[in-house]
């Protein structure tokens, strides 16, 4: 994995980028996400099929404390997982749905105001309930075979 590069504009941390990482760096890069998530609760992951969103989520949560099985939440739309101290994790895969009101159906607004971590894959779907500013954004690219991962 190469270095951890931060970018600043003139004054202001905008993302850091995790280059080139495995399977063998996830366990770092998930403690460095989490540090540098600094206790926001909406979390989400923006990246292609296949990019690694759900594999990144499952080592977050083993770091998060998570005893419970991860696994994507495709048709549930959601999944609740407890930790070692007792606190909740949700997980949320919104890739199947066909509008705005199956999230309200769901009660998104429970889960998101529980004060419990919500892992989000497919963000773009649910956009507008999303309060960009109380958001930790993750986005997952694969360039030239190699994974990125940018936060801000």
């Amino acid at each position: 994995m190469k270095p951890i590069i931060f970018i600043f504009d003139d004054k202001y941390f905008i993302m850091i980028v995790f280059e080139n990482y495995g399977i063998a760096d996830l366990e770092q890069v998930s403690t460095e996400i989490i540090r540098l998530a600094k206790g926001k609760k909406i979390w989400t992951f923006n990246g292609e099929m296949g990019a690694g969103k759900t594999t990144l989520i499952k080592s977050v949560c083993k770091q998060l404390g998570v005893t419970d099985e991860v696994s994507s939440p495709t048709f549930s739309l959601v999944n609740e997982y407890k930790t070692t101290n007792g606190s909740k994790v949700f997980h949320f895969d919104f890739y199947r749905i066909k509008n705005i009101e199956e999230a309200f159906d769901i009660g998104y607004e429970d889960y998101f105001d529980s004060g419990s971590v919500c892992l989000i894959e497919w963000p773009e779907k649910i956009e507008s309930l999303l309060l960009q500013e109380d958001s930790f954004v993750i986005d997952i690219a694969v360039i030239d075979s190699k994974r990125q991962i940018s936060v801000n």
